[in-house]
């Protein structure tokens, strides 16, 4: 794909989550007046860290085509810390955290929308900030993928990298459990401690299997030999 069509694409997908962003903070939910404000939910932080991934995809692009034909050592130095923070960031956030977001949270709507959607929120959130949300982050990080060949880090340090932000995402929840002692997600009201321990373990392990996935698919789709 050309490299300016891809750059307009880019730029559209961070619009689109600046735009999902502002309407979704503009919203006066009572939940975003308790502790923790819009930081407690995983679906916020994701779309936190796309808007960011997007950023830096389109700041990567800019600096690409301001140094071409360009000879300074120094700029080709800071263009290649840009692109190994966009790899990075692909490949151990927006990837991993944005498939987990979409593939859990229309598994549990689809069997009880109750658990993790409650009726209620379509007062506050209407369909289409709901995809937003929830739907076209996936579509969006495949095209990326498909149109950039993204450099992975090494495996250990990858899902080294994916564990400390799920463990360090399970704590923020039970801590603002403790807290408040209302849970963030109706589901964990249902979950015995054990289950829930079982649970934030599985989490932690999809979560993962989601990073290999991404690699597996990067490494499918760019594969110089075929």
């Amino acid at each position: 794909m050309a490299l300016v069509p891809c750059q307009v694409l880019r730029a559209a997908i961070l619009l689109s989550y600046c735009s999902i962003l502002c309407n979704y903070k503009a919203i006066d939910m009572p939940a975003h007046q308790t502790y923790g404000g819009s930081w407690k939910f995983l679906t916020f932080i994701d779309l936190v860290i796309q808007a960011v991934f997007f950023g830096i995809c389109v700041l990567t692009d800019l600096s690409s085509l301001l140094t071409r034909g360009n000879d300074s050592q120094e700029q080709e130095r800071q263009l290649k810390k840009l692109i190994s923070l966009r790899d990075w960031m692909m490949a151990v956030l927006a990837f991993p955290v944005g498939v987990f977001v979409v593939t859990m949270f229309w598994s549990i709507y689809i069997y009880d929308r109750e658990l993790v959607y409650p009726k209620l929120l379509d007062n506050f959130i209407p369909a289409w900030l709901n995809h937003g949300m929830h739907t076209t982050v996936l579509p969006f990080v495949l095209i990326e993928m498909r149109t950039t060949h993204h450099q992975y880090p090494s495996r250990s340090c990858g899902l080294a990298a994916v564990c400390t932000f799920a463990v360090g995402y399970i704590l923020w929840v039970c801590w603002i459990h403790h807290v408040t002692g209302v849970w963030v997600y109706p589901l964990l009201e249902h979950l015995s401690p054990g289950v829930k321990v079982i649970f934030f373990a599985a989490v932690t392990v999809i979560i993962n299997i989601f990073y290999l996935v991404g690699e597996v698919l990067n490494n499918y789709i760019w594969d110089t030999q075929k």
